[in-house]
């Protein structure tokens, strides 16, 4: 996943977050490998269940639902999807 914030710290205080844009690029490469490192749970000998393979359809989908958007958008929306145990 990708995540766009970044927090400086004074020890342990946090001094400021800080959001960072994010490229298209970058979150497809971050999609795909979030797709290729769960797709172990699609194997033949497997039952991935349904949360596995509603998360694997909203990270297919997630550039084509957002298109024009910016990718910051897809980026914040896959942050705050429900996502399934070890994911």
């Amino acid at each position: 996943m990708t995540n766009r914030i970044s927090t400086v710290y004074h020890g342990t205080d946090i001094i400021e977050q800080i959001a960072r844009d994010v490229s298209w690029e970058e979150l497809r490469s971050n999609r795909n490998t979030a797709l290729d490192q769960s797709d172990w749970r699609f194997g033949s000998d497997q039952s991935p269940s349904d949360e596995w393979i509603a998360y694997r359809v909203f990270l297919r989908d997630l550039p084509q639902d957002n298109h024009g958007e910016l990718a910051n958008d897809a980026c914040d929306a896959w942050e705050d999807y429900d996502k399934p145990e070890g994911a």
